[in-house]
């Protein structure tokens, strides 16, 4: 899979389909052949190995909604015309290599374990022909490929704008056609808590809503005046994930902490440095409603308010990943760590006072501090933590994965401190900048083609 990114990061998008007979992300290689294959009514998909129907399911369901065909599925066939579904040692250092062979004969694809035979399924839907009143013929070729990378993965930022079910499902959609594994799923935010979280439920009755969005580029130049948010059930997040897993994609949730807090805050006010102070937010923001107490924010930024490191947040915040962990399977919590503003922390008795308890240096001690108290409780729970490369500073997590998005440098910090590294650049991986010069939609900044995209080589 050469041309596979390695994260893609994504606010707005829209995909497009791949010409017929060109697969996305390019094999590692491709023969075409002359002939072609004809899928018909007397097709089989044919189950030659255990622990294939998953992809064997996908395959017939695709076909019965776009083309209105409906093929058996069976365990053994003697005869020809069939899509044939095995196993195929392939000596691959990441799993999920496969391999196809198409004749006009029969269809066979080979995986080195299940996830490489669905990514297979995915290269020969894309090989179909667009229109639907076309008869199903499929080149006939000689395929191999193979991951590059053991993390492939789209991020989808729900905080500050809410998605339906029915699109995360779409979006997962999306992910497995490209042969990508992981859906990052960015649920809290400053404007806006997605998840339910049974033991504080003013997280989603108040956390989850704000009274307005501002319009404009940021800082805005007015205001929706509407209110506006959701959030997931944990029965909704069941059966997103298991939607997902039916697609070889795995799910990790990102809750965002010290900083990006504001919705928790408004929620539970005393998990603030200062809980009687009410929510900053830039003075040339239009607002709408109260400006009292602790609020869910209306625009987008970095906000002083951030979590106190006191035990009862830490107790918050371990009974809240206690029911995240219930949810999610994930052997990873992405916890955040980045921009976190230090004025609060500063201004904090509590929190200078604790520095100097705990012998560290500055508040960026206190934030990796942070970071670690929460990355001993995940693990004791038998879960990794993914952090923003902002959780370099202070001092790195012993177990931490770092996510670098602020360039390459944390990334290749990180990499020489022996930690595991996602790259993930804003200068190619971030999709909410401009696509073209002429700017068609508000967007946060900066030019990024899809040529641009593709280019990138995330190692040196």
């Amino acid at each position: 899979m050469k041309k596979m990114m390695l994260a893609f990061w994504l606010l707005s998008f829209v995909i497009a389909g791949a010409q017929q007979n060109e697969i996305i992300p390019r094999p590692d290689s491709c023969i075409i052949g002359k002939g072609f294959f004809s899928i018909n009514q007397k097709t089989k998909i044919v189950l030659l190995g255990s622990g294939l129907e998953k992809s064997a399911l996908f395959l017939q369901d695709y076909l019965q909604k776009m083309y209105n065909i409906q093929l058996p599925i069976v365990k053994s066939e003697n005869g020809t015309g069939n899509i044939i579904l095995n196993y195929h040692k392939i000596a691959s250092a990441i799993s999920g290599a496969y391999q196809m062979e198409i004749t006009d004969r029969q269809v066979n694809i080979g995986g080195d374990n299940a996830a490489g035979v669905f990514y297979g399924i995915q290269s020969l839907i894309q090989l179909l022909p667009y229109s639907k009143n076309k008869a199903l013929n499929i080149p006939q070729l000689s395929l191999k490929d193979q991951p590059r990378f053991a993390y492939r993965g789209l991020h989808l930022d729900v905080g500050r704008h809410f998605f339906s079910v029915d699109f995360i499902k779409r979006y997962i959609d999306f992910i497995a056609m490209h042969k990508m594994n992981v859906f990052h799923w960015h649920l809290t935010e400053d404007q806006g808590w997605r998840i339910e979280i049974k033991k504080y439920p003013k997280l989603t009755s108040v956390g989850a809503y704000r009274n307005g969005t501002i319009t404009g580029r940021y800082y805005g130049t007015g205001n929706t005046n509407t209110h506006y948010g959701g959030y997931y059930t944990q029965t909704q997040i069941k059966e997103i994930v298991q939607y997902a897993s039916n697609r070889f994609v795995e799910i990790i949730p990102e809750i965002e902490l010290p900083g990006h807090a504001s919705a928790a805050i408004a929620a539970y006010p005393e998990l603030s440095c200062f809980p009687s102070e009410s929510s900053k937010y830039p003075a040339q923001t239009v607002w709408n409603g109260s400006k009292e107490g602790k609020q869910v924010q209306q625009t987008w930024g970095v906000f002083e308010d951030v979590f106190v490191p006191s035990e009862n947040t830490f107790k918050f915040l371990e009974n809240v990943f206690n029911e995240v962990i219930a949810v999610f399977p994930s052997k990873y919590i992405h916890i955040g760590g980045d921009e976190c503003p230090k004025e609060s922390w500063k201004r904090s008795g509590f929190c200078q006072q604790l520095i100097k308890e705990k012998g560290l240096k500055d508040e960026h001690g206190l934030q990796s501090y942070f970071i670690q108290r929460i990355e001993k409780f995940l693990n004791s729970k038998g879960k990794q933590i993914i952090g923003w490369d902002e959780i370099l500073e202070g001092g790195l997590a012993p177990n931490a994965t770092v996510m670098s998005w602020r360039g390459e440098k944390g990334g290749i910090e990180a990499a020489k401190q022996k930690h595991a590294v996602i790259m993930t650049p804003g200068e190619w991986m971030y999709f909410d900048h401009m696509q073209s010069r002429n700017e068609d939609s508000i967007n946060i900044g900066g030019y990024t083609t899809i040529q641009k995209v593709y280019s990138y080589e995330p190692i040196p």
